[in-house]
């Protein structure tokens, strides 16, 4: 799948804002049968453009108070003492998300916890203990702005379906009908 159609593209908005739709759902909302819908659903998959589907679960809720964002400076940025850092950061459960980064720093990392004890243990026992670490710098989140939002997709494409025969234009954020 080399481009992606109209079609394409409000299928990936409806799933990004609600993956849990039925087919038959997904179909009537961007305006295709069933069968044509699942099997562009299914070509999106193949092709790697969704890589799966997520429950986003209330961090808060099952006892992850604290948020940090972590940035690891190496000791040597060489391509195999890097990649043993990196390979080392991808096994940790409570590194949530990791980035290389430019400019100061190796690696950005969002890393959970119960709360600043158990995060300062964690930070002690395993972050400052992982190969070619040479400093840890760390921020805390004070509250939550905006997590887990959808990717904009108005590049892609000004025609948004939203039901059969019905269509909108986007114009960046604002749609005109």
């Amino acid at each position: 799948m080399e481009t992606l159609d109209k079609y394409d593209i409000a299928i990936l908005r409806e799933l990004q804002a609600e993956a849990r739709l039925t087919n038959a759902e997904l179909a009537q909302r961007v305006g295709l049968s069933a069968a044509p819908c699942w099997r562009r659903v299914r070509a999106l998959e193949e092709a790697g453009y969704i890589r799966g589907y997520h429950a986003e679960i209330d961090r808060h809720k099952i006892g992850l108070g604290v948020l940090a964002f972590v940035r690891l400076d190496a000791e040597r940025n060489t391509g195999d003492l890097t990649l043993a850092m990196e390979q080392a950061i991808a096994q940790i459960p409570e590194v949530v998300s990791c980035h290389y980064i430019s400019g100061t720093g190796t690696f950005e990392l969002q890393v959970v916890a119960r709360d600043l004890d158990s995060f300062s243990q964690f930070a002690r026992t395993v972050l400052l203990n992982l190969p070619n670490v040479k400093d840890m710098h760390t921020s805390f989140s004070l509250g939550e702005v905006k997590a887990g939002g959808a990717l904009p997709l108005a590049h892609l494409g000004p025609v948004r379906p939203v039901a059969r025969g019905a269509w909108r234009r986007s114009v960046g954020s604002l749609l005109i009908q």
